[in-house]
């Protein structure tokens, strides 16, 4: 199955071919949606250019070739030589039993699989999550799991900084806080306070000062004790992460983690390997590398600095070792970056001298997903009243309070324990969904009325028109598997306009992950509601005119709701039947 667009577009495609030869080549036969009719190609009037023919006599020529009998019930050339076509209700029944009836309903699977590596969430040891983690992680997930829907094997790698010079005095602390006690004060998620106070003391202690420093030494050469020590820190951290995690209910594991620290025994290569190369030049002391195109504001040479005056590494011989080993030990053929906007000129540098060096040949491929800042109603980056940056549990912990409230006051029949599951579901949805729609270049305002509202492009609304729809057979008392084979019966405007969005669903998916956009998926399904709903105002359902008509129906609205639950789940969102 294919969106009928997209089924149509590979027979004009070939038609176009047919009746221009070569001349077609290059030629735009993009089929596309149209007010006039289903779909419109505007095709013949650039091939009519070229072959010095009328652009209404290539559309006729090209409508006789091209096969759609079985597809359209009609075709017209309109104006100068628009192609005006209209899908057969008869094709649009057939496509729907054909998506019912598969595994990702209708959602081609990727011709060719690939292993795909995806960095993203990214936290730091001792330090909290904090809502500057809440996009990468999210839109992360969400790529994730469509990567995964469609066939392809993911890697996912959450590089955490567990490795530098701060893990001197906080392993210092560590030792004058007792193994106990700083265990204790991480394992429940005080982070942020050890930190602060292995700070508070580096900056009023030379003596502090100058065993952070040796312990840092320790730690680079290996001494066992420090390592020991340095493991209990990343321990209770990552374990912290993982609660963090499974309350976002994304899915990255504590085997997931590939902190900077892994690539350490790669950094002395990194530098070889580019020397073998002869890319490495010495500036200012220091072993840089030039890729071409990359100036600073004075128009000259940018440099990757790959190794400091002081001998030490930078994050750039850090990120050239990801590659390396990514490609090299992983077999990766497209890495993914899930990382801030700001950081696009460092990744396009690390690019073009991983190219440069060989280590990145097509058909592999290292992508920027870039995205924007989460602000506040004053248009700043959102922080708490205080100033401080928001932890992301604290935020989590709000969303579900808040939803719960509203879960009360709109079914206040359901029990404590269901009021409770389904309170967990909206609030964390909402959170997500609102990260997830907006188009993840911009920046968007975190606003809780907004995203927990019950109307408009919010999860809220997705999920209780999904909860509305299985009500439907709950208060008919029908399996829904039961009309899963029907053949629909389109006639009424609203069921034809609603079988059109369905079957939309492989394009929006396509759409989706070709762009790495995920706000793309959320107005499909924002659309497919709306459609719904309109669909149900129009066509009563329960008590259609004849049996036919309402297993035809019904027919529609499992297949609705099974494209809704499958476009939220691949977006890390859950659907209750019930709200």
């Amino acid at each position: 199955m294919a969106d009928p667009v997209g089924l149509v577009a590979q027979r004009i495609a070939v038609a176009f071919a047919k009746v221009g030869g070569q001349k077609a080549v290059g030629i735009d036969t993009a089929v596309r949606q149209s007010d006039r009719a289903d779909a419109q190609v505007n095709g013949s009037l650039a091939l009519a250019k070229v072959m010095g023919a009328t652009p209404r006599d290539i559309a006729v020529k090209v409508l006789e070739v091209a096969e759609l009998q079985d597809i359209c019930s009609s075709t017209e050339v309109a104006g100068p030589g628009f192609i005006n076509l209209t899908f057969a209700n008869e094709f649009l029944a057939r496509e729907l039993v054909v998506a019912s009836g598969s595994e990702k309903l209708g959602v081609a699977s990727t011709p060719t699989s690939r292993r795909v590596v995806i960095d993203y969430s990214a936290p730091n040891v001792a330090k909290e999550m904090h809502v500057g983690h809440l996009r990468s992680t999210v839109i992360g997930d969400a790529l994730v799991r469509m990567l995964m829907f469609v066939g392809n094997t993911v890697v996912r790698e959450n590089h955490v900084g567990d490795w530098g010079t701060p893990f001197g005095m906080l392993i210092e602390h560590l030792i004058d806080s007792g193994e106990v006690n700083a265990a204790k004060e991480l394992s429940i998620g005080d982070l942020d306070s050890f930190y602060r106070s292995a700070r508070k003391k580096f900056d009023e202690s030379e003596e502090f000062q100058k065993r952070a420093r040796t312990r840092v030494v320790a730690l680079q050469g290996g001494d066992a004790e420090t390592l020991r020590l340095w493991k209990l820190l990343v321990a209770e951290s990552t374990r912290y992460f993982q609660t963090i995690y499974e309350t976002l209910g994304v899915l990255l594991q504590d085997s997931d983690v590939m902190g900077e620290s892994a690539y350490n025994s790669l950094l002395p290569k990194v530098v070889e390997r580019l020397g073998k190369l002869k890319m490495l030049t010495t500036s200012d002391g220091a072993d840089v590398v030039f890729p071409d195109g990359f100036t600073n504001r004075e128009n000259q040479p940018l440099p990757l600095i790959i190794r400091k005056t002081d001998g030490g590494y930078n994050y750039a011989t850090s990120d050239l070792a990801c590659v390396i080993d990514r490609v090299e030990r992983l077999g990766a053929s497209l890495l993914l970056y899930v990382v801030g906007a700001p950081q696009a000129q460092h990744l396009q540098m690390v690019s073009a001298v991983a190219k440069q060096a060989g280590w990145l040949q097509a058909p592999r491929e290292m992508v920027h997903v870039a995205f924007g800042n989460v602000l506040g109603a004053d248009r700043k980056m959102l922080k708490t009243r205080s100033g401080d940056t928001i932890k992301l549990d604290a935020l989590l912990t709000e969303a579900v309070e808040r939803a719960a409230a509203a879960v009360a006051q709109k079914n206040p029949e359901l029990s404590a324990d269901k009021q409770s599951e389904i309170s967990r579901i909206v609030g964390i949805g909402a959170v997500k969904y609102a990260d997830l729609s907006t188009d993840r270049i911009k920046d968007y305002t975190f606003d809780w009325d907004r995203m927990l509202s019950f109307d408009g492009n919010t999860s809220p609304y997705l999920q209780y028109a999904h909860a509305r729809i299985c009500s439907i057979f709950r208060r008919a008392n029908i399996e829904r598997q039961s009309v899963r084979n029907v053949t629909p019966i389109i006639e009424h405007t609203a069921e034809r306009e609603l079988a059109m969005r369905v079957l939309q669903f492989d394009s929006a998916f396509w759409d989706t992950l070709d762009k790495y956009s995920p706000h793309r998926l959320c107005t499909y399904l924002y659309d497919l509601a709306s459609c719904f709903s309109s669909f149900y105002e129009q066509c009563s359902v329960l008590k259609a005119d004849t049996d036919d008509q309402r297993n035809s129906r019904l027919m529609l609205c499992d297949l609705t709701a099974r494209v809704m639950q499958a476009g939220l789940g691949v977006l890390g969102i859950e659907a209750p039947e019930q709200m």
